[in-house]
């Protein structure tokens, strides 16, 4: 069992210049991984919540690609506003924001 309510995945792959699949680390995947971890750490959830960088999650077509355990839901995360809303929403109050989950084709949950 693990010891923290929730694991965030942010993808942080990286392709080729031109790949026809995309890549979530020149969506801005990076500056996204940053930015949820310094708002678990700003909102006391260090502990309970645990962002990692991810390798390929084979969704960077639908990316920034953010998989959270232990549901296994899967989030487009295209910006700040988008993280702050899946950290206020989900982590905070257990509810699935609906507006960023991946159609279940490409979710790999």
């Amino acid at each position: 069992m693990s010891k923290y309510k929730y694991h965030l995945f942010i993808c942080t792959n990286r392709r080729p210049v031109g790949d026809s699949k995309g890549c979530c680390a020149t969506k801005g995947a990076d500056d996204l991984r940053s930015f949820f971890k310094e708002e678990i750490a700003n909102r006391g959830l260090k502990g309970v919540v645990r962002a990692n960088q991810a390798g390929c999650l084979d969704t960077c077509a639908m990316g920034p690609s953010v998989v959270i355990y232990p549901e296994g839901v899967w989030y487009t995360v295209k910006n700040r506003e988008d993280a702050l809303e899946v950290i206020e929403k989900h982590l905070l109050k257990g509810e699935i924001v609906e507006r960023l989950l991946m159609p279940r084709s490409w979710a790999r949950g």
